[in-house]
Formats: structure tokens, sequence, C-alpha cells
């Protein structure tokens, strides 16, 4: 079913290799029985987009063939497959990327972002959407209101990171909250430790635009650690006692031990970054004596549906981090400008059917 006759061929840019991509011409893709065809309207550039484009892997995860990046999205169903019953042609949706098995023992445990048969948007070698049209199943994609724009239905991925941050670790009403780093996962979470009644939310970073993002969206205070130590600043700001939970989002080793030191005794970490290096050594007598409870943060389970219900009531001005916008045709600029302009850019945003 479909509310138009749909082209038979679209516009997708296509990563060939590192640093090179190419809008190329293709089929649009047909949906399965329990699929939906999504029109993309908006796609944010994630720091895996840029690390594919760049390095062309991400682990174990290479690029052996050409790959289509992009996983934040948001667009309109156009056709829907014979078996889809929640949705029709012309509703605005959020795109949820990780499509999974629901058989697995994590599925069944409700800790589906673990399924080690995840199918995930421009994860080597499933193509993602910087493209005019993708095929979703149907149970991943969720309906957005009028008032939510697409640009913030897309910024429910990242925002989902967050929501899983603060789950993990439990941030309640009323606690003390650190962010080591406020990159645009960073700047979600931020608006997700609000969302649980933090009261006192302190950000870290390197950068003044992040910092000054991550107070417009609400947080308490901003360290920015060229100029003052974190974790003295952070001790300064709690009466020598340290936050109640650190969430660690950069990905960076100085941080992540600054996360570990700026934690009250029995407090939590998260760690959500993930660094470039897998060795770091950690102060590990300080974490057992102070008994601190480290989460790792791997994507997201059951928060697409609770992301929107909050962006919707309209908590913070998340579009403000929307920093840059291109076409798709302009893509490959997009991916630079997010790779280059860390100093000037937030989120980077592509328009596939501008």
């Amino acid at each position: 079913m479909q509310t138009a006759t749909l082209p038979t061929t679209m516009k997708a840019a296509v990563l060939k290799q590192p640093f090179e991509i190419v809008v190329d011409t293709v089929p649009v893709p047909s949906p399965r029985a329990d699929e939906v065809l999504v029109q993309v309207m908006a796609v944010g550039v994630c720091g895996s987009d840029v690390h594919y484009y760049e390095h062309g892997r991400i682990g174990r995860y290479v690029v052996e063939q050409p790959l289509i990046l992009g996983h934040e999205c948001a667009g309109v169903v156009v056709q829907v497959g014979e078996l889809v019953t929640k949705f029709q042609p012309g509703d605005r949706v959020a795109v949820e990327p990780g499509v999974v098995c629901g058989k697995c023992d994590a599925c069944r445990q409700g800790r589906y972002n673990l399924c080690p048969d995840v199918q995930f948007l421009a994860t080597p070698p499933v193509d993602g959407a910087f493209a005019q049209y993708i095929c979703v199943r149907q149970d991943n994609v969720f309906a957005i209101p009028p008032h939510v724009s697409f640009e913030e239905a897309a910024l429910n991925e990242p925002f989902s990171v967050g929501i899983q941050a603060v789950t993990r670790a439990g941030v309640k009403p009323g606690d003390t909250v650190a962010i080591m780093g406020v990159g645009p996962v960073g700047l979600m979470t931020v608006v997700a430790a609000r969302a649980c009644g933090a009261k006192t939310i302190i950000v870290t970073d390197l950068e003044p635009i992040r910092l000054k993002a991550a107070m417009h969206l609400g947080a308490s205070f901003a360290i920015n650690v060229r100029n003052q130590d974190p974790v003295q600043a952070i001790r300064r700001l709690t009466d020598g006692v340290g936050v109640d939970v650190v969430l660690e989002t950069a990905g960076n080793p100085e941080a992540l031990r600054a996360s570990v030191a700026s934690a009250r005794r029995g407090g939590k970490l998260a760690i959500v970054g993930l660094p470039a290096k897998d060795d770091i050594a950690l102060d590990i007598p300080s974490i057992v004596d102070n008994e601190i409870d480290i989460y790792g943060v791997f994507r997201y389970a059951n928060t697409y549906a609770r992301g929107i219900q909050i962006l919707s009531s309209g908590i913070a001005d998340v579009k403000s981090i929307v920093t840059d916008r291109f076409p798709l045709v302009a893509a490959q600029e997009a991916m630079e400008r997010a790779r280059t302009n860390r100093s000037g850019s937030l989120k980077v945003m592509v328009y596939p059917n501008d």
C-alpha cells in the first residue's frame, strides 16, 4: 500500500573507500511483509560515521565493500508491507536503527542491545540512511507527534544512549551528576539526567562551544579542562564529597581516570565513550576502597518511546545543537565538517530529500 507512485531509483551517498563518498543512483528498496518504506527526511552524522569515513573500520567491523553511512534518522512512511498493522503512509516516524533477532537470551531478557545477531544501520555490511528511502521492520519505527521536527526525532538516537546511561547508573531525583565530555551524546545525556530529576549537573569538556551548549540545555556548571583540573573543580563544587553519578561520554583515558576520582564514596560510574586504545590504567584500589559501581553502556534498549515522549515535552531546546546542515549531494562535505570542525560544530545533519 502506498500514497502515490514511488520512483524506482533514488540517490544514496556511498562510502567507496576512506575519505571518498560518492552520490550514486541505486534502486529504491521494497519493504518485506513486516517492513515499512521510510522516506528519509533528516540524518545526523554520528562519530561512528566519521570513524568509518576516516579509517574504514571500527574494531571488528570493517568496510569491505561500498557502504551507505548514517543511522540517526527520521522520516515519513510512504509504503507498508502486507503484514504491517501499526503504520500507514503519511505517518511521521523516528527509526531505531538496530534490528534484533528477538529470540536469543539477550533479547528475551529485554537487553536486546546485546543481541549477537543485530543488524544495525551503517554497521558493515548493513547499509544506512544516507539515502532517500530505507526499509525498516515495523517494530523499529516510532510515531512522532506533529510538533516534533524530523531533526529532533533523529536526535532521539543519541538521546537514547543518554537514557541508557542514566538508567544503567540509576540516576534519581536529587542526584548530583558529572558528565565527562559533551559532544552530541554528552549533550543529550544532560537532557536525560534532567529528565531523571538530577539536582546538579556538572559538565566537562575542552571546547567552549560544547560547554555553552550544555549550559543552554540545563547543565548547572561547566568546567573547561584546558583551564581547570576537573577533579579538583568537581570536588570543590560538591564540598569535597564528589558526585553521586559520573557519566563518561568522552572516550578519553584522562576523562575516564578523572571520572573515577570524581565519584563520591559509594558512587556510580557509567562508561559510554569508547577510547582509541583498549588498555587503560585505572586506580583499582580507589575503586575498591570507595566501592564505586561501574557500568558499561552499549547503545540502548527500550528507550525510543520514552525518548520521544521526553523530547515531545519540550524539556530542552535540543534543536539548538544542530549547527550544520547539508543536502545529500554534499554528504562528503558534511563528513569533513564533522571530522575537522570540533571547535565550531556540534551536530551535523544531512537531508536526503532536500
